[in-house]
Order: structure tokens, then C-alpha cells, then sequence
């Protein structure tokens, strides 16, 4: 067995008196796929924005890759060097080309040189299918290529983990299948992933584990065969089933 990448332990999370992470503990191995599933408001999205510090978690300790998550600068700098992100708005810069958007972290936080980010670029872009786009900027590109070009600058700073917070859902359905595909190739090259998404055929045919969350708290987590098998007594499993099987 690996040693966990990702630990999660005795974690909470409020927002005002809504208590959105109830002591909510789970390992993430390297290499492995999760898909995290659930309601709206269910907690996935704050679990997948505490990993990174996006959000600070009230209780509890999470530590990535033996780096603890908290307030402190070094961790901190740190922490978003193992870590990629990517949201369901591309949050690319507008004013910046493509190359250039893909090559601004890496040059600063990294302190790579024009040159060798250029060419890292231009390798991630010729491997999300968008090398010709390079010097365009992002107005000029449709959804899925900007999500596709957000893909290649989170992974130009190398990360060691992953984190998407439902990649596709700001897409038109045409587009969905182009970012997908990105990110199967990304599963089957071996990263570590971790992705909220409401996508039940990519959960079923990439993931190595689902992970069902409800009212803040995992209320299942199994392999896709054992989450998509008609058995499951949970009735809040069976609801949601039955209602994103059907879209």
C-alpha cells in the first residue's frame, strides 16, 4: 500500500452557524483517481478548497504530501506548488495570452526561465490538443479550450495532486467531452486527482473510489462498481441516483 499523499483528519468547517464539514477524516493515496459526488451544498466543494487553503478549516489537521496546511508562509508557498487547481470558471488572464497565462506561475513562483516555461507550455498545450492557440488570447477561444488551457496552467507548475471543482459544469454539453478527455489522459498518465463533478460516466469509467458526501459529512466511499450497484440502502444515495442517472 502507498503512503498517503492527502490526509484529512477530524475536520471541520463552518460558515456562520452552518456547520458545512463535520469532522470528516479520509486518506488519498498517489496515483489514485476519487471522485467526490453530492448534493448541492453538501460540503464537497469546501473539502476540495480546504486542501489548498482556499479555505480555512475551523478544527482538524490536513497535511499534503507531509506539508501541513495552515497560515504559514512557507507552507503556504509550498503547499501551492503540489498543488493544481481548476475551477468551474477558467479564471484565466484576459489580458494574457495563452503562453502567457500558462507561464506566469511557474517563471515567478518557480523562478524558470522564459525559455524552459515556453517550451513546458507549448508541450502541455500540444498535449490538451492546443498548440496552434498558443498566442491567441482567451476571449478568442471557446469554453472547452479555456478550460483545457486552465488544465495545462495548473499543470505547468508540476503538481504532485490535482483538485477539480466540477470542471465542466460552466460548459456548453458540445464542450464537455473535449475537457474529459483531457482529464482521462491525465488519470491513465498516473495523477493523482481529486474531482468534484456531477459527470456519473466519467465517475464510473476513471475513478478508482467515489466518495459520497452528504450533509457535510462522507457518507459513502467504495469503489465506482460497489457506488453504481443497485444495492445500496441509503436512501439519500438512492435519490441522487436516480436523479443525475436519468439527466
Amino acid at each position: 500500500m502507498t503512503e498517503a499523499l492527502i490526509k484529512v483528519e477530524n475536520v471541520h468547517k463552518r460558515f456562520g452557524t452552518h456547520h458545512v464539514l463535520c469532522n470528516v477524516s479520509t486518506e488519498f493515496m498517489a496515483g489514485q483517481v476519487t471522485v467526490i459526488v453530492g448534493a448541492s451544498g453538501s460540503g464537497k466543494s469546501t473539502l476540495l478548497r480546504t486542501l489548498n487553503r482556499l479555505e480555512r478549516h475551523d478544527e482538524g489537521r490536513i497535511t499534503v504530501d507531509g506539508i501541513e496546511v495552515n497560515d504559514d508562509h512557507k507552507s503556504l508557498d509550498a503547499l501551492r506548488q503540489e498543488v493544481g487547481m481548476v475551477f468551474q470558471q477558467f479564471n484565466l488572464f484576459a489580458h494574457l495570452t495563452v503562453l502567457d497565462n500558462i507561464t506566469l506561475a511557474p517563471r515567478r513562483a518557480r523562478k524558470m526561465s522564459r525559455k524552459d516555461a515556453e517550451a513546458r507550455a507549448m508541450e502541455l498545450l500540444r498535449r490538451v490538443g492546443l498548440e496552434d492557440h498558443a498566442h491567441k488570447h482567451p476571449f478568442a477561444l471557446s469554453g472547452g479550450q479555456q478550460q483545457r488551457v486552465a488544465i495545462a496552467r495548473a499543470l505547468a507548475m508540476q503538481p504532485r495532486v490535482m483538485l477539480f471543482d466540477e470542471p465542466t459544469s460552466a460548459l456548453d454539453p458540445e464542450m464537455v467531452k473535449e475537457v474529459l478527455d483531457v482529464m482521462r489522459q491525465l488519470a491513465s498518465s498516473g495523477m493523482t486527482m481529486i474531482v468534484v463533478t456531477h459527470e456519473m460516466g466519467f465517475a464510473r469509467e476513471v475513478a478508482d473510489r467515489v466518495m459520497f458526501f452528504d450533509q457535510g459529512q462522507i457518507a459513502f466511499d467504495a469503489p465506482p462498481a460497489q457506488f453504481f450497484s443497485n444495492g445500496h440502502t441509503n436512501p439519500r444515495i438512492k435519490a441522487f441516483l436516480n436523479r443525475v442517472v436519468q439527466h
